[in-house]
């Protein structure tokens, strides 16, 4: 039984509970009053609108027109620009807001701060360009929520007053985020609509909404981190066979009461305490009783209470970091996908937004395909064995991935010397990633070997985004992924601006300046070539976009300034990160090393002991 205190010693902390929350009312008042009184304008697009029957959908669809409201208004289409920015009560979420967003009892919702917002314009352009515009967005802080508003997202206040910075996995603000989700499930499944609740780093890539009719019986269908797929159709998969944790990256609710009552358990429980994960939570929670099939629906099973209808959406199509970008499972199945999930990954936010550049499905700004020193990019010379003889193994892994090392760091001071930006090459790996001990490839799943594996694999890319101090690691080097030059949204007139560069030997004749006065012709550089033929050679072509090198084998000769030398060394060697884990070891990670090839007798040994477990640029007094 608690002590007994006063309720004189309380009133202090609920008169300071009471001021937060009118002084949090207050703030938000004042910043909606300020920007009443000027013209509103909405800022550039990052990303095109979309076609003009997905954005007019939401008046076709009753057949009857309706006023327009910032409720109805077509996606993308923006307010007028001298009209006032709504007052606060505008973006509560209510169960008319809801109703004006629906279409067939269904609504489609993410939420996140502003850190998010090229993420919630991807999620958002995916689906109206799917012709899905039955969509709410739940915005986190102020700043998000003009943003959207401006560019015509309809969006709803969370009242989280929640900082506009990125909320990095187990911080506090991403479990606070995780909560916000489940407070905001409680607040939409009273209104009866059915909701599909999404997080924001994962995108639409078919209409979910006519395969989730497809179970109308179920109370909830949830995606999950199964790797090794139950079934090869498009059927959910088979519960009974499923291993990996159910995850709440994707899932549909349908206002059951036992759904209902699930929502209401499940905010109790993250309420009561601070320390508990969401997913950790709702997985706990779906198998207090679990396990008996619903009869004539053998795809569900009964769970949480006994009651409760649960369907687990087959990870090959509703997919996850892995089985969409390391094992490829749709394809290999020949289905066609309907989300993916950046999960599974290795770099924060940065390495969720790499990938989905990689694949070509996230939407950046015009000035993302146009950088102002043009582009460098070069073919990937891999020999024959090194992808395909002999065991995949630790040591095969690494000569593979230490051979394209070798070529990339070359690039990369080739790039940071004609001041371009890198387009990184397809990267190969024999042995797949994890965060614990395996035997290269999960047993079961269908990865096959060698892959093309995702650059955080293998690179820190939010290392490499940062504004490192040029004072210590030089300029800063940009790059891009190795899709780049094939995106669709690439401008003609950088695409068409194109440049080959062939490598010669220096005392061929073939190699003479001569050659390179040819229109048309490649560009023609002598291997080891120094800094100053480097700047020679490619002055006259400062105005192309693309430079593409047949090869980086033996293309540069190295820095002539020990002390530029040195900070670029200071640079990339904090480019690579490491590869995760050999069987049955307590320090069973081995570390990249980007200058690998200077260590005589270099070997992929795990660290020895704690005092050796750092990566090779960072010095330890042993």
């Amino acid at each position: 039984m608690a002590p007994w205190c006063p309720a004189d010693s309380t009133k202090p902390v609920f008169v300071g509970i009471y001021g937060a929350v009118i002084g949090g009312f207050a703030v938000s008042a004042l910043f909606f009053l300020l920007s009443s009184f000027s013209s509103l304008a909405a800022p550039p697009l990052p990303i095109p609108p979309a076609s003009a029957a997905a954005a007019n959908l939401s008046g076709a669809v009753s057949g009857v027109a309706q006023p327009e409201t910032m409720y109805n208004r077509p996606i993308w289409k923006p307010p007028p620009r001298r009209e006032r920015m709504p007052a606060p009560r505008a973006f509560r979420l209510t169960r008319e807001m809801v109703g004006a967003r629906a279409r067939g009892g269904a609504i489609v919702v993410t939420f996140g701060n502003h850190a998010f917002l090229d993420f919630i314009l991807t999620w958002v352009r995916h689906l109206t360009d799917l012709g899905v515009d039955s969509l709410l967005v739940g915005a986190m802080d102020t700043k998000l929520l003009r943003e959207l508003y401006l560019r015509g997202v309809p969006v709803f206040d969370m009242g989280s007053r929640m900082a506009t910075e990125d909320a990095v996995w187990g911080s506090p603000t991403f479990h606070k985020m995780g909560r916000e989700k489940v407070l905001l499930i409680n607040a939409l499944l009273p209104f009866g609509y059915e909701l599909l609740m999404c997080d924001t780093d994962m995108v639409w890539l078919k209409n979910p909404l006519p395969y989730l009719a497809r179970y109308p019986d179920a109370d909830l269908l949830t995606s999950s981190d199964q790797v090794i797929p139950t079934v090869t159709d498009d059927s959910l998969e088979n519960w009974r066979e499923v291993t990996g944790a159910y995850n709440i990256g994707i899932f549909h609710w349908r206002p059951t009461e036992p759904a209902k009552r699930l929502a209401k358990d499940w905010k109790d429980l993250l309420l009561s305490d601070d320390t508990l994960w969401d997913q950790n939570a709702f997985n706990d929670l779906i198998h207090k009783k679990f396990g008996y099939p619903v009869v004539g629906e053998d795809e569900l099973v009964y769970s949480y209470d006994g009651k409760l209808k649960l369907g687990v959406l087959p990870a090959s199509i509703f997919c996850s970091g892995h089985t969409y970008f390391v094992q490829g499972m749709y394809q290999q199945l020949r289905l066609e996908p309907y989300a993916v999930h950046t999960t599974f990954q290795y770099a924060g936010t940065a390495g969720k937004r790499h990938r989905l550049r990689e694949a070509m499905l996230f939407f950046d700004q015009p000035s993302y395909y146009d950088s102002p020193g043009g582009f460098l990019s070069f073919r990937p010379n891999i020999p024959k064995s090194l992808l395909l003889d002999g065991a995949h193994t630790v040591k095969s892994h690494f000569a593979l991935v230490n051979y394209q090392l070798k070529q990339i760091r070359t690039a990369l001071a080739i790039a940071s010397l004609l001041k371009r930006t890198l387009v990184m090459p397809p990267l190969w790996c024999r042995l797949d990633r994890m965060w614990f001990g395996h035997p290269g490839v999960l047993e079961g799943t269908m990865t096959r070997q060698p892959f093309l594996c995702p650059m955080d694999h293998v690179f820190e890319v939010h290392v490499m985004l940062k504004d490192l101090p040029k004072e210590e690691f030089g300029p800063h080097i940009d790059f891009r992924e190795y899709s780049f030059l094939e995106n669709p949204s690439l401008p003609k007139q950088v695409k068409e601006s194109f440049l080959e560069v062939e490598l010669c030997n220096e005392h061929s004749t073939r190699c003479s300046t001569t050659n390179r006065t040819n229109k048309g012709a490649p560009v023609l550089l002598p291997r080891n070539s120094t800094e100053q033929t480097l700047l020679d050679i490619f002055k006259p072509y400062k105005d192309i976009k693309i430079l593409q090198f047949s090869s980086m084998v033996n293309a540069f000769g190295g820095f002539s300034d020990a002390a530029v030398d040195t900070k670029f060394r200071n640079r990339v060697k904090r480019y690579v990160g490491l590869w995760c884990c050999v069987q049955l070891r307590e320090i069973g990670h081995i570390y990249y090393d980007m200058y690998w090839d200077e260590k005589p007798g270099w070997k992929p040994l795990p660290p020895q002991t704690k005092v050796e477990d750092h990566p090779p640029w960072l010095e330890v007094q042993e």
